[in-house]
Formats: C-alpha cells, structure tokens, sequence
C-alpha cells in the first residue's frame, strides 16, 4: 500500500510517501495562498509521484482539531462535515485542511482518505479532566471543554518508549513532553490519556515559543475593557506575541535564549522549565506514580541543558540523570537503577499517520 500523508498549513503543504511503513520521500511546498494555491501545491506532489511511478493507494490527512472524534477515521460526507464544524475553534489549522481535502478528491479520484486527528488520542480523558468549571450548558450547547493537541506526538513516542523498555503500554505510566515552539504534556496512564496541558485551544498550558498559555482569563477583559483593545489585537498578543518572545523580548527561540546573556532571556528559559516541571509534577501526582517521562519534539530532543534543569526537581521520585547520556541525547538519560527512567525519543508523525491509514482501512 503506498501511503501519501499530507500536513495541509495556512501557507504551505508538507508531504511524505511510505509504501507501507516504509518511508520513501517527503518534500515541502511553501507559500501557498488560497484555493488554487493549494491545487497547485498538491498537483505538484502528484506530478512528482506520476514521474516515480508511483500510484497512491491511500492519503492520510492530519487534521489539528477533531473534536470528541475518538479515532482516525476515513473521511466521508460526514466526518468531512464535522471537521468544518470544529473549524471554528481552530480557523488557521481545519480551514486548509478541507481544502486540502476537496483538492484530492478531485487530484485523486477514488482514493480514499483518512482523517487523522491531534485531538483523538486524548478522548479517553475522564470528564473530570476535560470540563472546565463554566456553566454546564457552555459544553453541551457549543463544546466549550478541553481537547488537548499534539496527540500524534504523544502516541507515537509513548508507543516507541514501550517498545524500547520491552514493556506493554498498559503495564506502564508515562508523561511525555512534546516541546517545540508548540509545546504540550500528556498524562498516559496504561495506553490511555487521563490528563493533557492543551485545552480547547492550543493556546493553554506550557509557556510556548509566541503562545502565553496558562493566564488568568480575567487578563484578556482587562486589556479589552480597560485598556480599549480589540479582540484581534488581544488574540495576536496572546497567540504571536507572548511566550519566551514575549518574556524575553529577545526571541522566541530557545537556542537564541541560552546563547543570550539578557537577563529576561535568562527569566524566559526560568519560567519555561519551571511551568514544565509543575505539569509534571501534577501528572504524577495525578497518575499516583510515574514509570517514565519522555522528552520528544525539537526542544525536548535536543536541548539536554533544559532537561537537566526540569529533571533535576524529580530526585525525590527516584530519578537519577546520567549527564553523560543526557548530553548525547542518548533514548534512555537516566542511571541504570533509577526508579523513573527519563527518555529521549524522536517523534515521527508523519509515520504515526501512516500507520493509522493502514489500521483503519485493513
């Protein structure tokens, strides 16, 4: 089965074809603006494919905001309508997602596809983890709850972290750190999500590259009330101005920031990890224990000197940082003995799809 797996963003198209779970090629199309942009984009891909000789079997869609969907599912009139439904709560990620699925409709014809969501793997979340304490009827009326994102991410390494421990994922209690300039923890309590930093949005939880996450609500009337702001221009502070660029003023890129000798840079890296360790340290708690906690994303994987810092706080859980490994990001950074074992692993997405296009439709 030859796979395309396509990654549809406001102004580009990201593409990787597997012929099953192996992986062939990828590429990435930039600059892309409105409906023809998009159908130029991907009748590229395919022209590209006609010249490898290569005829797609099946195309997998990653799509941010699927709601209470709990699964991948192939896409037809109906989950197609539920994506555009959920597009309200995330406009920048669903919108040219369904272009990108009208476009191989029409480029594919045939073809099926399969909607593969960042929200599904965290519905198995208790309702005490997802209601926010708003009137009820916000929920039930226009499914104002949290969702959690990055759930590709948190699968696939909770999945690789199992298979590198030669343990089941059910025998195992794992907190995996997606961090990039998106970033997220997930709670992973024997295979199933009981607790995630995102929330309705991507907006919530850990401080990120240009996004606030965790503020006192009350903060976004103060500045439109008070201070006569506009909702676009609150939304564009919160989501394109704040995080480490905003705390730092420098950047919003964590390499830029520990080469930085600026004092907010070095407040910015502070309050970063220190938001980090309290999501981990709930989850924990929440959890009552913790078998793993996995460092994934280009952040996590890469920057040993920020886990050191975050990990350092876990001693009384009985985990020990080998520096060694730690520095050579080495799969497994803790002694041998620990108690918790901290983990450094590579997502891959763009596989996890691939393999939730096989799964559903075999």
């Amino acid at each position: 089965m030859n796979i395309l797996v396509l990654n549809v963003g406001s102004s580009s198209v990201k593409y990787s074809v597997f012929k099953e779970h192996k992986f062939l090629f990828s590429g990435l199309i930039e600059r892309v603006k409105g409906k023809k942009g998009y159908e130029s984009a991907i009748y590229g891909i395919l022209k590209i494919l006609d010249k490898k000789k290569i005829k797609i079997d099946a195309i997998g869609q990653r799509i941010v905001h699927g709601g209470e969907i709990e699964a991948s599912s192939v896409i037809d009139n109906k989950v197609l309508g539920k994506i555009k439904r959920y597009a309200e709560f995330a406009p920048l990620h669903n919108i040219p997602e369904i272009e990108g699925i009208d476009v191989c409709r029409k480029l594919f014809p045939g073809v099926k596809q399969v909607a593969v969501f960042d929200t599904a793997f965290h519905q198995t979340m208790p309702e005490h983890s997802y209601v926010y304490a708003i009137p009820y009827e916000l929920y039930k009326k226009h499914g104002i709850r949290r969702y959690g994102f990055h759930g590709t991410s948190h699968h696939y390494v909770a999945l690789e972290a199992s298979k590198l421990l030669k343990k089941k994922l059910n025998q195992l209690k794992i907190i995996t750190c997606h961090l990039g300039n998106g970033a997220s923890v997930a709670a992973i309590n024997k295979g199933k999500v009981v607790d995630t930093s995102m929330g309705f949005t991507p907006l919530e939880g850990l401080v990120m590259g240009t996004r606030c996450g965790d503020i006192d609500p009350a903060i976004v009337l103060y500045l439109i009330k008070d201070r006569k702001m506009g909702v676009d221009e609150v939304n564009k502070i919160l989501n394109k101005e704040s995080g480490l660029l905003g705390i730092s003023g420098v950047s919003s890129d964590i390499r830029d920031l520990i080469k930085s000798k600026d004092k907010r840079a070095g407040l910015a890296l502070d309050v970063f990890c220190y938001r980090i360790t309290k999501y981990i340290g709930a989850y924990a708690a929440a959890m009552n224990g913790v078998d793993v906690v996995v460092f994934t994303a280009g952040v996590g994987e890469n920057a040993y000197y920020l886990r050191s810092r975050i990990l350092k706080n876990f001693e009384y859980l009985g985990l020990r940082v080998d520096s060694g490994k730690n520095k050579r990001n080495s799969s497994i950074i803790t002694k041998t003995g620990s108690k918790v074992i901290a983990m450094v692993i590579h997502t891959n997405e763009e596989l996890m799809i691939a393999k939730e296009v096989m799964r559903v439709l075999k």
